[in-house]
C-alpha cells in the first residue's frame, strides 16, 4: 500500500504557539493554512487516492477537503490520526517542548502519551488500512508528530524522529509495511 501523510495547514494554534491535543476544541485553518491546502492540492492533483483519513481535528478534516474537493471520494476520520496525547492541552508548546527534551521518545507527561506509544497507535492504523487497502494508494491527513512515528515505523531512526520537524502541508510518501520514507514540500 501506498501512503502519504500530508501534515495540516496552518492553524490558529501553530500561530499562536500554543498546544491544541483535545479534537473537540475548533481550532481551524488560517488564511494561510487553507492557502497552503490548496497549494499542496494541486501538487498532489495528479496522485490517484483510492481511500482518504483524517484524524478528528478541525484543522485536519479542513486540510483533507480541500485536498479533495472535486474528487469523488469519502473522507474516513479515526482517531489513531489524532495529535500526541500532550496532557497539556492550551499550554505553550515549549511547555511540552522542554518537559520531553532529556528524551523525547520514552517521556510520558501525565495524562499524555510517549512517542513510542504513539508510534504503537500509529501501527495499529497502518497495519489495519493495508490490511483493507493493501493495493491502495491511500491519503492521511494528520499532525506533525503522529507522522514522526510513522515515519519511525517505516525505518528513520526512531530519536531522530521524535525530534524532527514537518512543515505545514508537508507530506511523507511512504509503503506499508516496511520501505524507505520520502518527504516531500507541496510549495
Amino acid at each position: 500500500m501506498q501512503l502519504y501523510f500530508l501534515r495540516h495547514g496552518e492553524s490558529q494554534a501553530n500561530i499562536g504557539g500554543y498546544i491544541n491535543d483535545d479534537p473537540s476544541k475548533s481550532v481551524l485553518l488560517t488564511a494561510k493554512g487553507r492557502e497552503q491546502a490548496a497549494t499542496a492540492a494541486q501538487a498532489l492533483s495528479g496522485i490517484d487516492f483510492s481511500h482518504a483519513y483524517a484524524s478528528q481535528f478541525p484543522r485536519a478534516r479542513q486540510t483533507a477537503e480541500i485536498v479533495l474537493a472535486g474528487r469523488n471520494l469519502a473522507l474516513i476520520i479515526d482517531a489513531r490520526l489524532n495529535e500526541r496525547r500532550s496532557g497539556l492541552d492550551g499550554h505553550p508548546v515549549e511547555v511540552f517542548n522542554g518537559l520531553v527534551r532529556p528524551d523525547p521518545v520514552r517521556i510520558k507527561p501525565a495524562n499524555g502519551e510517549s512517542f513510542l506509544e504513539q508510534m504503537e497507535r500509529l501501527r495499529g492504523f497502518l497495519d489495519e488500512i493495508a490490511q483493507l487497502h493493501p493495493a491502495g494508494v491511500v491519503l492521511a491527513v494528520s499532525h506533525e508528530n503522529p507522522i514522526q512515528a510513522a515515519a519511525a515505523l517505516a525505518g528513520r531512526d526512531v530519536a531522530a524522529a521524535a525530534r524532527g520537524g514537518l512543515a505545514n502541508c508537508e507530506w511523507l510518501r511512504l509503503e506499508w509495511p516496511l520501505q524507505a520514507p520520502t518527504s516531500c514540500a507541496s510549495g
